[in-house]
């Protein structure tokens, strides 16, 4: 591709670099591929010389690169949960078509980014939830054009990059634990707008005494696919009551502690093959907590391991809570007194 000025006599095929104006209101728009009538129109206005982009013979021009990109990236858009917008001055959006997570193939994303300077693309984070009509990547073109060969390469490695991955839990159940003075089910329209996000809607919960008998009876009972614990009394450690409570209901904890802050007091596990989270006390507040990141891949059917959560703590210091009883920040004890 060649760039420059040139006389307008030379510009008819050529792309149009930078808008010109003709007078008034009336402009020609920059990227606009130069035909007779507009050379015509730039002489009636005067206008001598026009900085261009000529493509070569081997170029593709930036809308039908960006297209051919997101062609390769997203060859089945219903089965992807993927909406491509048209190309436009070389850039084509990757938009949600509903609720869910975004799944990335950060190899591949990688690959075609290092293909030519010129051919871009950028996502979200890898596991982002996303809200339907939400962008998950944008495909840009720099320049006019690229050449045929670079955008074949980065088309070759495109390779289904990025897909969205939907809800596939249909219910889902609360548990409350109550204590003498406790939150009681303060932030339970936290919890039931979390679940909203996903177009699901929380059950009624249940509300218990704080024991682990009680606990462990009611989540027996639960028959939601997914059932959320909410105690009056923040879970410290492996044995204390709702995780031990989860194992005498012969359910299965399969990770207490997240090194995401705040959002350290998860826990996840499962009973009768359905996923049961352990909230932290944190997830009474509407703000961004790990227990967000966990309920969204589980709700997404994507699998949460004790390796998966281990890997959270990169990017997992998240904003400070200015509810918290005890911020990062706070007063340091000196003598063990609260």
């Amino acid at each position: 591709m060649k760039f420059g000025a040139v006389d307008i006599g030379l510009a008819e095929g050529a792309v149009l670099a930078h808008s010109v104006s003709l007078g008034g209101r009336r402009r020609l728009r920059k990227g606009r591929i130069l035909g007779a009538s507009d050379i015509a129109t730039l002489a009636g206005a005067g206008v001598d010389t026009v900085t261009v982009a000529r493509l070569a013979a081997d170029d593709v021009f930036e809308n039908d690169a960006a297209a051919a990109l997101a062609a390769a990236i997203v060859p089945r858009p219903d089965a992807q949960n993927i909406q491509v917008t048209e190309a436009f001055t070389g850039r084509v959006n990757l938009l949600a078509t509903g609720p869910g997570v975004a799944m990335l193939d950060v190899a591949a994303i990688e690959a075609i980014n290092r293909v030519h300077p010129m051919i871009t693309i950028a996502t979200v984070p890898p596991y982002q939830q996303m809200a339907e009509g939400g962008m998950l990547a944008t495909i840009k073109i720099i320049s006019y054009a690229v050449p045929e060969a670079a955008l074949a390469k980065a088309c070759a490695v495109a390779s289904e990059a990025i897909h969205l991955a939907r809800p596939v839990i249909d219910s889902v159940a609360l548990v409350i634990t109550e204590i003498d003075g406790g939150a009681g089910s303060k932030g339970q329209k936290a919890i039931a707008d979390r679940v909203a996000a996903f177009g699901l809607t929380l059950s009624e919960p249940v509300v218990v005494p704080h024991e682990e008998a009680a606990l462990a009876q009611a989540l027996t009972d639960s028959r939601r696919a997914l059932t959320l614990i909410l105690t009056g009394s923040a879970t410290s450690d492996t044995e204390d009551v709702a995780p031990a409570a989860l194992r005498r209901a012969g359910g299965r904890v399969a990770r207490f502690g997240m090194p995401v802050d705040p959002g350290n007091l998860l826990f996840i596990g499962d009973l009768a093959q359905r996923p049961v989270i352990g909230l932290p006390g944190c997830a009474r507040s509407p703000a961004l907590n790990g227990a967000d990141w966990v309920l969204a891949r589980v709700i997404c059917g994507i699998e949460v391991t004790d390796s998966d959560i281990a890997a959270m703590g990169v990017g997992g210091l998240l904003k400070e809570i200015p509810t918290r009883p005890q911020p990062r920040a706070g007063k340091q004890k000196t003598d063990g007194i609260d």
